[in-house]
């Protein structure tokens, strides 16, 4: 799912965004709730090839990979990338984490220049929820899951097991401007 603006926009250029997501259900919250004007996403189906080690010649051979490197304009260089911010979103589980890594193998082995000069991000979501009848509070570790329990009296947890049991009006809250992002960058 494309959205309206791109890199090189005049207006929206800097938020331009596209959310790499694991699998159809993850998709579904985020589609419901993104920006049409700034924020695309492309679905993975299953886990990518591991490149490490591999010549450029096994992207070809690799439909997913592929089409995730046509979708975001790279195939001859990162002057041509669509999106200002290319945004892994992988559930905060054993897989998630594998199909993170898998994806900065790619960039990294393939795209550095992409991933130097600042374009590739991964998206915090939160762990879980707490809440009363009075207020909500996401909490994105065990520690402030603990400080908020301790907060709200008579509350209820929420383990979120995938990006997919975020309804999309929650999920709306986490895709907006207070994006929690972090940076994906090579110490050297």
């Amino acid at each position: 799912k494309d959205c309206k603006h791109h890199l090189g926009d005049k207006k929206y250029s800097e938020e331009s965004t596209i959310f790499i997501t694991e699998g159809e259900s993850a998709a579904g919250s985020i589609v419901s709730s993104r920006d049409v004007n700034t924020q695309a996403i492309f679905t993975l189906k299953g886990k990518p090839q591991n490149v490490f080690g591999k010549t450029r010649a096994s992207i070809y051979k690799n439909e997913e990979l592929y089409n995730m490197m046509m979708a975001l304009g790279i195939e001859d260089g990162v002057e041509n990338l669509r999106y200002n911010r290319v945004v892994i979103a992988t559930d905060a589980d054993f897989d998630g984490f594998h199909i993170r890594y898998l994806l900065m193998t790619f960039f990294l082995s393939f795209f550095e220049d992409m991933v130097m000069a600042g374009h590739l991000y991964i998206l915090e979501t939160p762990l879980f929820r707490v809440r009363n009848k009075q207020q909500t509070v996401y909490c994105y570790s065990e520690k402030e899951r603990d400080r908020a329990l301790k907060k709200l009296r008579g509350a209820e947890i929420t383990r979120f097991k995938g990006l997919g049991e975020i309804s999309p009006k929650e999920f709306g809250q986490f895709i907006g401007e207070d994006m929690r992002l972090v940076k994906v960058s090579v110490r050297s």
